[in-house]
């Protein structure tokens, strides 16, 4: 069975870093993309930032400049650094793991921006 094992969220100040990992265990091949989405309060989940197998990786506007994701193959894990966060950046992270016919989400990982 697989699960994804996210850590690193938290209260942060504004201007703040914090660096999410999440780390897929269990019998998992063939995956294509690993990455993140955020939900906020009374918004709809939303994509962050993903890295295909290649290495080549795509953020969202509000991502880019900011957030850096990375992932090291060889531990099924990926990351998020996330620099001069704002309060609007408070949300529930989620990492997503894309397989040949299924996706594997994580169970969310808090972060919270506020002075």
């Amino acid at each position: 069975q697989v699960q994804l094992v996210e850590s690193g969220g938290g209260l942060v100040q504004p201007g703040g870093s914090l660096r999410l990992s999440c780390a897929a265990s269990g019998t998992i091949s063939g995956i294509s993309l690993m990455g993140w989405h955020r939900q906020a309060p009374g918004k709809q989940r939303e994509l962050v930032a993903a890295m295909v197998s290649s290495g080549s990786s795509n953020y969202a506007a509000f991502a880019k400049g900011r957030f850096t994701i990375s992932r090291d193959n060889a531990k099924n894990t990926v990351y998020l650094q996330m620099n001069s966060l704002t309060p609007e950046d408070t949300a529930v992270y989620y990492c997503k793991v894309a397989t040949i016919g299924f996706n594997y989400w994580g169970q969310g990982t808090q972060v919270t921006v506020s002075s």
